[in-house]
């Protein structure tokens, strides 16, 4: 077995694993778990997890210091991934996984978005943290030294058009398969949407948890560039995704007191609540977190992203098999069309990447011919 396969192979199964997390999520949530307590619960399990893997880390070479600004700054990141977590399983509640998954396509998209709008741009390069069972690996935009540079948006560029058209037809895709339900392709005599219990149509209940999970990939994307500067200031991954942690269990825990004042919600019961809380914690926070570093260090950031599509058809057989779901048109015509635009927006990301590798290259070459090197730093 090559290499390449291998790595290929460890992408698939950690694709099924945040996939079955959402199927087993969606179908303990049907049963009556509270999705605010989950976050706390998940978050909790895997503190002792990071905490080993930092021990482990960290033995012969101690982190950097920490100072009240760092300290500061991990705390509002924390509060992010709080919330992105909240809308992503709120918005599951009143959808379905397979649309939660979809909608994880317009990161990059929006992160293009928030270039063009702040005129800066994070060079590419995936960052691990306590979230990446939830937040996928694909949209990672951190270089290796942290850089920031500004970027223009210049439709004469193919990477730029690329894009840009990428991101209008993510945006589509989205909107498609939010809006648009079509006829059925593969029905079943029960749906999870007939389980949500929030007094809401299936359609009503479908578009809005659409939007939450449109709310939650927007604020990943803030997420990304928020944290590249933390890493920039503060260069110990595992401590930051460790008080990160941290911070998200003491902030869900506040929210979910007020939302939920049942104390019978907070009793874990050994059955699927369990096994959804374990498995997010173990299996995705921390082992997934593992295997995407190894991954991104042996093939590079675009490889990883090349898989996340896939999920999404991971997610349709799970939940047409496991959930009842009923699978529309509009869901695959919408999925089609994200997946499109998303591919459109990895590869103008990829050759920017090429063309700012390329850039040194040409500067030595030219001083080898005694030629004053030009730079142009406009995309």
């Amino acid at each position: 077995m090559t290499s390449s396969l291998k790595l290929a192979l460890v992408m698939l199964t950690m694709e099924s694993f945040e996939m079955g997390l959402s199927t087993i999520t969606k179908a303990a949530m049907s049963r009556g778990m509270n999705q605010f307590v989950f976050v706390v619960y998940s978050n909790l399990f895997a503190l002792p997890c990071l905490a080993l893997f930092c021990f482990l880390f960290h033995k012969r070479k101690l982190p950097p210091p920490l100072t009240p600004s760092i300290i500061w700054r991990i705390f509002v990141l924390g509060l992010i991934s709080c919330s992105i977590q909240m809308f992503i399983y709120v918005g599951i509640r009143y959808s379905s996984p397979t649309l939660a998954s979809a909608m994880s396509d317009l990161v990059p998209a929006f992160t293009f978005v928030l270039a063009i709008i702040t005129r800066l741009r994070v060079k590419q390069e995936l960052l691990s943290n306590s979230f990446a069972a939830i937040i996928d690996s694909k949209n990672s935009i951190m270089s290796h030294d942290g850089t920031l540079v500004m970027e223009n948006l210049d439709l004469r560029v193919s990477s730029s058009c690329a894009k840009s058209i990428g991101t209008i037809v993510s945006i589509t895709g989205a909107l498609t398969m939010t809006v648009f339900e079509g006829p059925p392709i593969v029905f079943t005599s029960s749906t999870s949407t007939k389980l949500n219990g929030n007094g809401l149509s299936p359609q009503a209940s479908w578009v809005v948890g659409g939007f939450l999970s449109a709310i939650a990939a927007f604020m990943l994307a803030i997420l990304l560039v928020f944290q590249t500067t933390i890493i920039r200031a503060y260069p110990a991954e595992l401590m930051v995704t460790f008080i990160c942690c941290a911070f998200v269990v003491m902030q869900s825990s506040m929210v979910s007191l007020i939302a939920e004042r049942n104390p019978s919600a907070w009793k874990l019961r050994l059955d699927l609540e369990l096994i959804a809380i374990v498995y997010s914690a173990v299996l995705l926070v921390c082992l997934r977190s593992v295997a995407t570093i190894w991954v991104i260090r042996q093939k590079g950031p675009f490889f990883v992203a090349m898989f996340k599509p896939v999920g999404i058809v991971i997610a349709v057989f799970m939940g047409v098999t496991f959930l009842g779901d009923t699978l529309y048109l509009g869901s695959v015509v919408g999925a089609v069309v994200m997946a499109i635009g998303f591919y459109t927006v990895m590869w103008g990301k990829a050759k920017e990447e090429k063309m700012l590798q390329d850039i040194p290259a040409q500067g030595i070459e030219s001083s080898s011919h005694n030629v004053p090197l030009l730079q142009n730093t406009t995309l």
